[in-house]
């Protein structure tokens, strides 16, 4: 069950549209020149994993600069792989660490989808000694909530894997909104 907050959805949402992101895959995967009934096509050639493009290539790379995503429940799977992407391909953070964040990440972006009302949500990656971090924001000031999990409970428990699994998390309030994030620490073996 969730708790709506009154007024939550009165913050201003970033300028990126759905129309933007797709209009960037779009560029990423064909050529301008392409008609674009040809784009549409390409496009979903890709989206099916008929053409291979980094996804970085199409929606950018959150260890440089926010990333902005629709909030669909398909964001969780490009969050998924824009943090496997990053983790592993260019961190070269150890498996056992990348899957673990890789889950994590993918919960924070489905709450996101599932409880702010957001049209657009930003994911944000960051790396110093010894720590990863990766933060989900959105224009809801709605605080997420832990709650208690029973073993039989089939929803809710994205918060409570990010408890477990992460060494901190936490939310900033933004003048605009929220970002949810954890972070978790890396050996030298791990990275």
């Amino acid at each position: 069950m969730s708790h709506r907050v009154p007024g939550r959805n009165t913050v201003a949402e970033p300028a990126v549209t759905i129309t933007h992101v797709v209009q960037h895959m779009e560029d990423a995967v064909v050529p301008a020149e392409t008609d674009r009934a040809e784009r549409r096509s390409q496009l979903v050639a890709w989206m099916a994993g008929e053409v291979e493009t980094e996804v970085t290539d199409l929606f950018g790379n959150p260890a440089l600069a926010e990333v902005p995503l629709p909030s669909r429940p398909q964001a969780a799977r490009t969050a998924r792989q824009l943090i496997r992407t990053v983790l592993g391909g260019q961190w070269c953070i150890a498996d056992h660490v990348t899957d673990d964040a890789v889950l994590l990440g993918s919960e924070l972006v489905a709450n996101v989808v599932q409880h702010t009302g957001a049209r657009v949500l930003g994911l944000r990656m960051r790396q110093r000694a010894g720590w990863i971090r990766i933060e989900v924001r959105d224009p809801s000031r709605g605080l997420p909530c832990l709650m208690p999990q029973s073993e039989t409970a089939l929803q809710g428990r994205g918060l409570y894997l990010v408890n477990q699994l992460s060494d901190r998390w936490g939310v900033d309030l933004l003048p605009r909104g929220k970002a949810t994030w954890f972070e978790m620490r890396v050996t030298t073996g791990d990275g």
